[in-house]
C-alpha cells in the first residue's frame, strides 16, 4: 500500500523558488559565456584582420577574359572545365584568332556545361561581367628595360580598363599580366574602382609553387603544407618560413634553421626554385600558362561563389606591415564576391619585414617613372 505523505506548502514554495533561482543563474551564466566568448572572438577578428570592404551576394556568373594568349586561353579553359562558369567572353584585337579560338571551344560544347562563349574586339560584348580577368600584354624585348616593358603595357591598360569598366561597373578586376603587382597599381588608377575591386593574382601561384615544392620534400600532399609567399610577384618575392607548418606543427620549431642561409638542410633553395620555375618553364617550353591559367580561375571561382578564401594576392599594402609606399604586393587575402574583403596581418620575422620594405621599395621606384 502506497504511503501519502504531507509536504508543507512552504516548503513546497521554497524547492520552486530555489529551482527558479538555480534556471536564472544557469541562464546568467551561459549569457554571460557567450558574451565573453563573442567579445573574445571579436578581439581575435580584430587583431587578425584588416577589413577592406563588407561581404556581398552576387547574381551574375560572366567572366570577361581580356587576352587571347597562352595564358588567356588557360585561363578560360580552366574557368570552362572545372565548371566555374558557362558564360565566357573573350575580348582581344586579332579578330581572326578570336574567332577560331571561340569556334574551338565552342565545339566541345557537348563535354562542357552548355556554355555561352562570346569573342569580340568590342568591348561592349564584355557587358555585365561580375568578374573581369586582364591577361593582355607584350612581352619583354631584347635589351628592353623594365620600366619601358612596363610603360608599354601601361599604355595597352590606357585603352582597355575605362572601356571595360564602362561596360561592367559592377566588376570584380583580377590582373594576371606581367609585372602583375604594378600593373594591378595602374589598372586601379586607371579603373577609378574601389580599392577592394581590383587586386593582382601576384603570389598566388607562387605560393601553390612553394607548397608543392615542400610537399615533395617532405612526402605528404601539398594541401596538407600551409605556407605563403608574399611580397612581389617576381624575384624580391618573401618566403614566409616562420609559417611553414604541417597540421599545425611549424617547421621553423622542429629546425629551427629553416630557409637560412646556415640551414644544413638547404630548405632556402626552394625558395630559388620558386622564383627560377617560370624562367625554367620559358626556357623549356616558350612560355608558362597551365599553372597561371588555374591560378587566375581558383580566384574568379572564390569571387563568383562568395566563398571567402584566403589567397596571396597583390593588394595596397600602404599603411600594412609599417610599409608607407602606395604599392601593390601580395598579402594573404580573404576574397569574396566584394573582392578583397580582409587582408591577414601575420606575424612575420623580422628578416620577413625587411625584405617585404625591400620589396616595396623596388616596386615604388618602377611605379615613379610610369606616366599614366
Amino acid at each position: 500500500m502506497k504511503r501519502h505523505i504531507n509536504v508543507p506548502n512552504n516548503f513546497l514554495k521554497a524547492t520552486s523558488n530555489f529551482k527558479w533561482s538555480l534556471f536564472l543563474l544557469q541562464e546568467f551564466h551561459i549569457c554571460a559565456s557567450f558574451k565573453l566568448n563573442f567579445r573574445s572572438k571579436m578581439s581575435i577578428i580584430k587583431n587578425l584582420f584588416t577589413n577592406i570592404s563588407d561581404p556581398k551576394q552576387t547574381t551574375t556568373r560572366k567572366v570577361t577574359v581580356v587576352g587571347i594568349g597562352a595564358v588567356g586561353m588557360a585561363t578560360a579553359f580552366s574557368l570552362l572545365c572545372q565548371g566555374i562558369t558557362n558564360d565566357v567572353c573573350l575580348i582581344d584585337v586579332m579578330e581572326d584568332r578570336l574567332r577560331g579560338e571561340a569556334m574551338d571551344l565552342l565545339h566541345g560544347s557537348l563535354f562542357l556545361k552548355n556554355p555561352k562563349i562570346s569573342a569580340s574586339k568590342d568591348f561592349t560584348e564584355s557587358a555585365g561581367s561580375k568578374v573581369i580577368i586582364i591577361t593582355a600584354g607584350v612581352r619583354q624585348q631584347e635589351g628592353e628595360s623594365r620600366l619601358d616593358l612596363v610603360q608599354r603595357n601601361a599604355n595597352i591598360m590606357k585603352t582597355t580598363i575605362p572601356n571595360l569598366v564602362a561596360q561592367s561597373p559592377d566588376a570584380v578586376l583580377i590582373v594576371v599580366s606581367n609585372p602583375c603587382d604594378i600593373l594591378t597599381y595602374v589598372a586601379w588608377k586607371l579603373s577609378k574602382l574601389p580599392i577592394h575591386r581590383v587586386f593582382g593574382s601576384g603570389t598566388n601561384l607562387d605560393s601553390s609553387r612553394f607548397r608543392f615544392l615542400i610537399s615533395q620534400k617532405l612526402g605528404c600532399s601539398t594541401s596538407s603544407v600551409h605556407g605563403w609567399i608574399i611580397g612581389e610577384h617576381g624575384d624580391s618575392s618573401v618566403p614566409v618560413w616562420s609559417g611553414v607548418n604541417v597540421a599545425g606543427v611549424r617547421l621553423k620549431e622542429v629546425s629551427p634553421k629553416l630557409g637560412e642561409d646556415d640551414d644544413p638542410e638547404l630548405w632556402k633553395k626552394v625558395h630559388k626554385d620558386v622564383i627560377e620555375a617560370a624562367y625554367q618553364i620559358i626556357k623549356l617550353k616558350g612560355f608558362t600558362n597551365w599553372a597561371i591559367g588555374l591560378s587566375a580561375a581558383s580566384l574568379a571561382n572564390t569571387v563568383l561563389t562568395n566563398q571567402h578564401n584566403v589567397h596571396a594576392v597583390s593588394v595596397m599594402t600602404k599603411g600594412r606591415h609599417g610599409l608607407d609606399y602606395e604599392v601593390f604586393l601580395s598579402l594573404p587575402a580573404v576574397i569574396g564576391s566584394n573582392g578583397v574583403e580582409k587582408v591577414v596581418m601575420q606575424h612575420l620575422s623580422p628578416s620577413e619585414r625587411c625584405a617585404l620594405k625591400f620589396s616595396a621599395a623596388m616596386m615604388a621606384d618602377i611605379q615613379a617613372g610610369i606616366k599614366l
